[in-house]
């Protein structure tokens, strides 16, 4: 049923945008751009309807038709991602929520010692000479 209503929708579409580029505009002589020819009236004088007006008025009902069509069409099968039903908790593993150990620390076992955690000796960086500029 949607894909039909698109598929209308997507037409006429395409009908209104010819029908709006083909027609010519009220005044669209240069006498229009000062003013004239329309001074009297808000819109300018009103005549008959033509055909590309009329086409375009039908055009503009049935393409507002079609949209809330398809929003309506939309909002009954698609689910809200919040809803209770759908959304369940989630729950992070068991081994995720432990704290790692800290870097070269062993566990001690009940009863024993714990040993000092083992560090490791850096090693000695090597630094690069950078010439002196004033000795050339």
């Amino acid at each position: 049923m949607s894909a039909l209503i698109t598929v209308l929708h997507v037409i006429i579409c395409l009908v209104l945008i010819v029908a709006v580029l083909l027609q010519s505009g009220k005044a669209a002589d240069l006498a229009g751009a000062f003013g004239g020819a329309g001074s009297a009236t808000a819109f300018g004088p009103r005549g008959t309807a033509s055909l590309m007006s009329k086409v375009t008025e039908i055009g503009a009902i049935l393409f507002m038709l079609t949209s809330l069509t398809l929003w309506v069409l939309s909002g009954k099968s698609a689910k809200s991602a919040v809803s209770d039903e759908t959304a369940a908790p989630i729950k992070p593993p068991a081994a995720e929520t432990e704290k790692p150990a800290a870097v070269g620390a062993e566990k001690a076992k009940p009863g024993t010692e714990q040993a000092a955690p083992k560090t490791e000796t850096q090693k000695p960086t090597t630094t690069i000479p950078v010439p002196d500029p004033k000795k050339k």
